[in-house]
C-alpha cells in the first residue's frame, strides 16, 4: 500500500475584507468614530459604499472577514495524481498557496511527507535582474537542493526549457512564455517529492503544454513523485490525473475518480438540460427558407423498464423536415459532441435528390460504442456538399450511464468517450 504524503484536515484560510488603515492616524480615527457612530465611512471613495453594499450579509451589514476556504480534507498517496478544478475564485489557488507554505491556514492541519517544488504563478522564485542561469541556481537552493544537484540537473532544465540561447540573459527580458518554459522546468527537474503546479502552462505555447504534460506523467508514473496540477484545460486534467476535487465558493463540492468529477463540473455549468425531443417551435435557430427541421428525437431502444440510456443502449436519431427545393442533391449531418464542446465523430448521410415536400429520416447510433456521459447532438443539411443550408446547435441533450457494474465488469474502460466493439479474430 502506498504511503500518503499529503493529508489534509478541516483547513480553512480567512481573510480580511477592505482596506487595514486608511494610512493616516487622523482618518483612521474619522473611520473609527463613523463607525461607532453607525454612520458610513468618510474615507470611502465616490461609488465603493455601492460595492460594498453589494457585499452585506443576512443582517444588513457588511462582514469584515471572508472565508476562502472552509473544511477542505482529503488525502494524497505518493505517486498520485490530484487535479483540482473549479471557477475563477473558487479557492484552487489559495489552497496551493497553503500546501506550498506560502500562507498558512486560519484552521485546520495539514501534515506533508518529502521536499515540495511548486509553480504558482509565472516568475515565482524568480529574480528579474538575473540571468536564467543564475536563477535556475537560485530557485533549486530555494527547494534545498546543493550547487552540485543543481549542476547535474542544468543542461537537462536549459534543454527541457529551450531557452538555451537566453539562458545569459537576465529574465526581466523574457516573455511570459520563456520565463513559465524555464519555471516549470526548474520546478520539474529538481527530483521534488511533491510537485505544485497552477494554471500557468495555460501561458505557453501547445507544444511546451504537450511537453510539459508528458514530464508531469513521467514524474508520477516513472519516478513515483507527487503531482498537484490546478487547470481550467478539462482535456489537460483528465489526461493527468487519477483522482480529482472540485471547488465550488471555497469547499469541496466533489471529489473521487477524475472523470465523474469532471463530468459533474460540466454538467452543473451546463447550460442546456437533458433533452431527448426538440419541435421547431421551440427554437427557429438555424430555419432556411428553402429547408426547415421541424422535429428531432432520441429513440433509446431500452433493454430494461428502467428506461435508462447505458453503454450498451443503441439510440434512433429521427427527424422530420420539408423542403422547397424543386430537385436538389443534399446531404444530412449529424454531430456528436461531448459536454466540453469537443466533436466526437460526424456522420453523414448519402447523397440524396430532394424535392418538395415532407421528409422524415434515421440515423441510428449502434449500443456499445460511447463510454458515460453527457453528449449533445447537432444537425446539418448541406447542399453539394459544401454549402450549409440549416445547422442547429444542441439539438439533443442526452446522458449515457456505466452499467458495468451489473456485468461484473473487471475495471474502467480507459477510452475517454467512445468505445467502439470491432471485428477481432484469433488463429493459432
Amino acid at each position: 500500500m502506498s504511503e500518503v504524503v499529503i493529508k489534509v484536515e478541516n483547513i480553512g484560510k480567512q481573510y480580511r475584507l477592505g482596506q487595514i488603515g486608511t494610512g493616516t492616524i487622523v482618518d483612521d480615527f474619522h473611520r473609527f468614530w463613523a463607525k461607532v457612530q453607525g454612520k458610513e465611512d468618510p474615507t470611502l471613495k465616490i461609488g465603493q459604499n455601492n460595492i460594498l453594499a453589494s457585499n452585506r450579509n443576512n443582517k444588513g451589514t457588511i462582514p469584515d472577514y471572508v472565508w476562502a476556504l472552509q473544511d477542505i480534507n482529503f488525502s494524497l498517496e505518493q505517486g498520485g495524481v490530484l487535479g483540482i478544478i473549479g471557477k475563477n475564485g473558487a479557492g484552487k489557488s489559495t489552497l496551493l498557496k497553503i500546501l506550498s507554505k506560502v500562507t498558512s491556514p486560519t484552521t485546520g492541519s495539514i501534515k506533508i511527507k518529502g521536499r515540495i517544488s511548486s509553480l504558482l504563478e509565472v516568475g515565482t522564485g524568480f529574480h528579474p535582474e538575473l540571468s536564467g542561469r543564475d536563477n535556475v541556481f537560485l530557485n533549486g537552493a530555494i527547494l534545498g537542493m546543493t550547487k552540485t544537484e543543481i549542476r547535474s540537473k542544468f543542461d537537462e532544465i536549459v534543454d527541457f526549457s529551450g531557452v538555451g540561447n537566453y539562458i545569459d540573459t537576465p529574465v526581466k527580458r523574457y516573455s511570459s512564455g520563456m520565463y513559465v518554459r524555464l519555471a516549470f522546468a526548474v520546478a520539474a527537474h529538481l527530483e521534488p517529492d511533491i510537485l505544485i503546479v497552477d494554471e500557468v502552462l495555460a501561458v505557453g505555447d501547445i507544444d511546451f503544454q504537450k511537453k510539459a504534460l508528458g514530464k508531469m506523467q513521467d514524474v508520477s508514473n516513472t519516478e513515483g513523485r507527487t503531482v498537484l496540477f490546478v487547470s481550467h484545460n478539462m482535456h489537460a486534467i483528465q489526461g493527468l490525473c487519477k483522482s480529482a476535487i472540485l471547488l465550488k465558493e471555497g469547499m469541496i463540492a466533489k471529489q473521487g475518480d477524475c472523470a465523474s468529477v469532471i463530468n459533474f463540473y460540466l454538467r452543473e455549468n451546463q447550460k442546456n438540460i437533458l433533452r431527448q425531443e426538440w419541435k421547431e417551435h421551440i427554437s427557429i435557430q438555424g430555419n432556411s427558407d428553402k429547408i426547415k427541421i421541424l422535429t428531432a428525437e432520441i429513440k433509446p431502444q431500452y433493454e430494461s423498464d428502467a428506461k435508462i440510456i447505458t453503454i450498451h443502449t443503441p439510440l434512433n436519431i429521427e427527424f422530420e423536415f420539408i423542403s422547397d427545393f424543386d430537385n436538389e442533391l443534399l446531404n444530412l449531418s449529424m454531430n456528436l459532441y461531448n459536454i466540453a464542446g469537443d466533436i466526437i465523430f460526424n456522420s453523414i448521410s448519402e447523397i440524396s435528390e430532394i424535392k418538395k415536400g415532407y421528409f422524415k429520416g434515421q440515423c441510428k447510433i449502434p449500443g456499445d460504442l460511447l463510454n458515460n456521459g453527457l453528449f449533445t447532438i447537432s444537425i446539418m443539411v448541406v447542399k453539394e456538399k459544401s454549402i450549409p443550408l440549416f445547422f442547429i446547435k444542441e439539438v439533443l441533450v442526452f446522458e449515457v450511464h456505466d452499467d458495468r457494474k451489473d456485468d461484473k465488469w473487471f475495471g474502467d474502460m480507459s477510452g475517454l468517450l467512445i468505445r467502439p466493439k470491432l471485428e477481432w479474430s484469433l488463429y493459432k
